[in-house]
């Protein structure tokens, strides 16, 4: 019993020598890469300003009722409840993200993929060319416009007029006032759009891959290019990989410029409404700050939740 005293001295000294030796070591290394880090400071302080901050003030806001007249006032989980419990058009909006989430995430991800993979094995001029032709729609400014023409509910639109002249229509249907067409329509025009920044991190990345390892897995056994792919190609890319999945479940769970483009907002009975539709709504328009800020964090836990999910998937590549 007295000898017990002296060993939990014994421990503390050796924690409080541990903590002061990682302290030291964390000042050495900061003294050595200081140049690093003040050419990282601006962009540091700046991320930390505008994300870190607005971030854990939204968060903190969640619990609160705030309308932007009155001085908030803390409700608890009171919007959380109300988000999941009373508020019928949000499920309408979690169930569309969802779907368009689920289904244009993985396509749009796998797509960017193949059509880098197939580029990169052109000529370089060619590849050049293919790349800028693949990668335009993602930042035209119109493209909305020609979308909108395409989907008129008209006879003069274009998908309207090809079916009635090929008669399998007798009159135009109203393509962006159905419920029953908006939200494919509206995954048609993300597809159309998702060969941008992923597109061309996959590009990148094919054209560092060592050709040394290709030629080292044919001595040890790899046949064809699909067991090319799966254990150098993919194995190799893994930062990009990564980088493209975090684009991808970001663009997927954060869609609302197209659907407010095509289908209005709101959209018809809510055919195209979405989490950040809605964030907008209460955020921007009905000023219910607090509520809002419960739907934005929700939103951020499910994308990082997701990330989480497909970083772990992506690890097993190659195994």
């Amino acid at each position: 019993m007295q000898g017990e005293p002296g060993i939990q001295t014994v421990k503390n000294s050796k924690a409080s020598v541990q903590k002061n030796s990682r302290f030291v070591s964390f000042m050495n290394e900061l003294k050595r890469s200081k140049h690093y880090y003040l050419l990282m400071s601006p962009y540091m302080i700046i991320f930390f300003l505008f994300t870190v901050i607005p971030v854990v003030f939204s968060f903190a806001l969640s619990f609160f009722y705030f309308n932007m007249l009155e001085f908030p006032r803390f409700v608890g989980w009171q919007n959380y409840s109300r988000l999941f419990l009373n508020d019928d058009i949000f499920m309408i909006a979690l169930k569309n993200t969802l779907m368009f989430a689920v289904i244009t995430g993985p396509v749009s991800y796998i797509a960017c993929f193949v059509f880098a993979w197939i580029i990169n094995e052109l000529s370089p001029k060619v590849r050049a060319f293919m790349t800028l032709v693949f990668y335009a729609p993602s930042i035209s400014g119109n493209v909305y416009f020609i979308w909108l023409i395409i989907f008129s509910g008209d006879s003069y639109g274009y998908l309207n007029g090809f079916l009635m002249k090929a008669g399998f229509i007798l009159e135009p249907i109203q393509w962006l006032l159905n419920e029953g067409y908006i939200l494919w329509i509206v995954m048609i025009v993300q597809l159309w759009l998702s060969l941008g920044t992923s597109f061309l991190a996959f590009i990148a990345g094919l054209q560092t891959i060592d050709k040394s390892l290709i030629e080292a897995g044919a001595m040890d056994g790899i046949k064809n290019r699909w067991q090319e792919l799966w254990y150098i190609t993919l194995p190799s890319m893994r930062p990009q990989l990564m980088f493209g999945a975090v684009m991808q479940i970001t663009t997927a769970f954060a869609v609302a410029d197209i659907s407010i483009a095509l289908a209005g907002f709101p959209s018809v009975n809510y055919a195209a409404h979405t989490i950040v539709t809605h964030l907008m709504d209460f955020g921007t328009i009905r000023f219910e700050l607090g509520y809002a800020s419960a739907i934005a964090t929700f939103l951020f836990m499910l994308m990082v939740g997701t990330n989480k999910l497909t970083q772990k998937m992506l690890r097993k590549i190659g195994e």
